[in-house]
């Protein structure tokens, strides 16, 4: 089935379309349209033109918009659910999952659309003041660029989506290139729910082509992006002025401190943290640094923990884990784990292919803190864990990463779980929980390579919208 492009609310032919094929099984999902230049010039010109539109909407008809794309959704779960699993090989009680979160995203950039505000400025705080009343309003930024990646096509697209239609604003979309079918299918979405034509466009293409336009033309205001850290700095070089939100690359730590109790509850967290959806989450517990006096018995019930995970067709009710996104990511996961072993490191479970495009869930020990599989990003089911003395120790490692964006601690001293909040250098620190927890309402992003601004969908408008300040002197 061909696939087309969406603009200004219609469905158009593609120059081209190229095959998209399911990572699991191989074969033929669906023959996808692709942008090109000049698809990609028709979207920003359709997204500049329904700009004024947006911006003039009332607040209650924009959120009731995004209340029918609730609505729609929630009626659609099972569909969408199969999509995910057809295109990325995500488990279909994991999709399951991800249409929840995306459904409250978009109640979320609903309530936001509700309660868009400023604020009062007390002027009269300066010599000069006086006699004046000062407030702020915030005003839509215009064309917003949503550049998304694979692991999340449909949540991470309703925080790029979501909070842009609240702010009103208009979208240009380009989705990744493997996961396509999961944004395409908001179009028919987001029509049925009255989002005016142009207001959503969505263009599935090369980031060469399609996301590089995006990055440099001036009537695209903001750009939001999720992706690695080399393709979100080369956008940043070439954006100008424009907003740019991004949320890059992590290899997220988990501590386990010597007061914590290491329960199966405790375990079950860590597996989940460690290879849901095979470790293709921005936050998935990539490093485990347990206290010396707790790392053999926690290397060994996680190790049994997770060799009961079941690995297999994502279609299948019973999967937990299933296929890597391509088999290029199978490979890079085998030589890794190569590598880490010839420096020394153990494997305790797994470290092979069982097929060309599955990896099993995978625990190494005694991996040196250089190696691939801990200082760069895994984003494959691939967990290291190692041991402390210190409190100090396990911070000052955690803070050993080029990356910043989320940490967890499991602690029942509150001495230590305050220096952990103070001095673990992330964007989001969880004390007695794991780094991959997320709800959709909190602010989201990291430091250094981990990326800048934040999502969330209060935090998202902030960031696509302009402050302005209105300044009324009392008495000309």
């Amino acid at each position: 089935m061909k696939h087309h492009l969406y603009m200004n609310g219609q469905w158009k032919e593609a120059p081209r379309y190229t095959p998209l094929y399911s990572p699991y099984s191989g074969e033929l999902v669906a023959e996808v349209g692709e942008a090109g230049e000049a698809e990609t010039e028709e979207a920003i010109r359709a997204a500049e033109a329904a700009a004024p539109v947006m911006a003039a909407m009332p607040a209650h008809e924009r959120a009731a918009i995004l209340d029918r794309v609730v609505a729609i959704l929630e009626r659609r779960q099972e569909e969408l659910v199969r999509i995910l699993a057809l295109e990325a090989a995500k488990p279909v009680k994991t999709g399951r999952g991800e249409i929840m979160r995306t459904i409250q995203t978009y109640k979320f950039a609903a309530m936001e659309a509700r309660r868009f505000h400023g604020e009062t400025v007390p002027l009269d705080a300066a010599p000069g003041g006086e006699g004046r009343i000062a407030f702020t309003m915030r005003r839509p930024i215009g064309v917003v660029g949503a550049i998304t990646p694979f692991n999340f096509p449909f949540n991470l697209v309703a925080h790029k989506v979501g909070p842009a239609i609240a702010a009103g604003n208009t979208v240009v979309l380009k989705p990744a290139g493997q996961t396509p079918l999961s944004s395409l299918v908001l179009g028919d979405i987001f029509a049925e729910a009255g989002l005016p034509a142009g207001a959503l466009n969505i263009i599935p293409g090369p980031g060469a082509v399609v996301g590089e336009k995006l990055v440099r033309d001036s009537r695209v205001k903001a750009i939001t992006f999720t992706g690695s850290p080399a393709v979100g700095i080369a956008m940043r070089n070439k954006a100008g002025l424009k907003r740019m939100t991004l949320e890059l690359g992590s290899n997220s730590a988990l501590v386990l401190d010597r007061t914590c109790d290491i329960t199966p509850e405790l375990i079950q967290r860590c597996v989940l943290g460690a290879f849901s959806f095979s470790g293709q989450v921005c936050i998935s517990i990539q490093r485990i640094l347990v206290h010396e006096e707790k790392a053999e018995a926690f290397v060994q019930q996680f190790k049994a923990q997770t060799e009961k995970l079941v690995v297999g067709d994502p279609l299948d009710e019973a999967t937990d884990v299933s296929a890597l996104i391509s088999e290029k990511e199978v490979r890079r996961m085998e030589e890794w784990v190569g590598s880490a072993v010839a420096q020394g490191a153990v494997v305790v479970t797994g470290g092979k292919a069982v097929h060309p495009r599955l990896y099993p869930p995978t625990i190494l020990t005694g991996v040196p803190t250089t190696e691939p599989v801990s200082c760069q990003e895994v984003f494959g089911p691939i967990v290291t864990v190692g041991s402390f003395s210190t409190l100090d120790e396990a911070i000052r490692e955690v803070n050993n990463s080029r990356y910043g964006l989320q940490a967890g601690i499991y602690t029942n001293d509150i001495h230590a779980a305050m220096q952990a909040a103070v001095e673990m250098d992330v964007g989001g620190v969880m004390i007695n929980d794991f780094p991959t927890f997320r709800v959709d309402n909190m602010p989201y992003g990291g430091v250094k390579e981990s990326g800048f601004g934040r999502e969330g969908i209060k935090y998202a408008v902030e960031e696509m919208t302009e402050l302005k300040l209105i300044s009324i002197k009392l008495k000309p």
